[in-house]
């Protein structure tokens, strides 16, 4: 499904259903908007992983601009300021009240801009893998010399610089670095999904090169009134826990959960675990409808 929203289409879909039969009556549940990273990626990284959270709340699903199946457009045009913007356009789009807002990596700073900026559109946000600052430039840079082979801090630098040739060179840093990300990595599995994933080079150019290296909101994050979960991996190499710390020292009410055995990748590392998290975080029913 398409949203033309400001100047802009974007592909969005959705996982479960709004309304969940009782016998007394119709239970209306909560919806959540997942935001997924990059810049430069997709949301169909979430799937099949998140399906089980459609039990407990109705999934909406979507790529950023020039991301997946939405409408691509000049390099210039992908910053997270849309992205926020976006967001809000399309939940007002669906004709949304408050939402449950999911981030992971990328699209956690998303969320984190987003929950800043329109607090009172939210009951709950669940932040995955992701940072509060710029801070985490440094600190994967840091990590990548310590644990990358060669052939990973060579794909590092033009990751930092921003400067991916093309679409393929994307997917072949994703392929490489891949076993930085996960903490068990499969290389069939691996193949698979970045054979076959649809990437925006100028989009993660873009980030890395630009607007990355400014975002900051840690002195925003008291805004943040609604219910937060916190997850991170004890091994991620990009986001590392000190960055969810960063962002518990500025949400002080916020859960923080560190997943011992997970990169990056918590979803697929730990996924039972993670799930288990989530659900018990969510309310079970939002309101009643007769």
């Amino acid at each position: 499904m398409y949203a033309r929203v400001r100047d802009t289409t974007l592909f969005f879909d959705v996982e479960g259903v709004g309304l969940r039969a009782e016998p007394d009556r119709m239970v209306e549940k909560p919806v959540a908007i997942l935001v997924h990273g990059g810049p430069g990626g997709e949301h169909t990284n979430f799937k099949p992983v998140m399906s089980p959270l459609a039990e407990r709340m109705q999934l909406v699903y979507y790529d950023h601009r020039g991301h997946g199946r939405s409408a691509r457009g000049p390099q210039s045009s992908y910053t997270m300021e849309n992205n926020v913007e976006d967001l809000e356009a399309l939940r007002q789009y669906l004709g949304l009240d408050k939402i449950v807002l999911y981030g992971q990596s990328y699209g956690g700073m998303v969320a984190l801009a987003y929950a800043v900026r329109y607090p009172e559109n939210l009951s709950h946000l669940i932040l995955t893998v992701t940072s509060p600052s710029y801070e985490f430039l440094e600190r994967a840079q840091e990590n990548l010399a310590a644990r990358g082979t060669p052939e990973q801090q060579e794909a590092g630098q033009r990751l930092f610089a921003g400067a991916f040739e093309d679409d393929e060179d994307l997917r072949s840093f994703f392929k490489t670095m891949w076993p930085l990300y996960s903490g068990k990595y499969d290389p069939a599995k691996a193949n698979a999904r970045w054979g076959k994933a649809i990437v925006n080079h100028e989009a993660i150019n873009e980030g890395f090169g630009g607007f990355l290296r400014t975002y900051d909101v840690r002195d925003q994050l008291h805004k943040i009134t609604c219910p937060t979960l916190i997850i991170c991996g004890r091994h991620d190499w990009i986001c590392p826990p000190d960055q969810s710390e960063a962002i518990k020292a500025g949400i002080p009410h916020a859960d923080l959960r560190i997943f011992e055995e997970s990169g990056h990748t918590v979803a697929a590392d730990e996924t039972e675990a993670f799930l288990d998290v989530i659900k018990g975080f969510l309310p079970y029913n939002r309101s009643g409808a007769a």
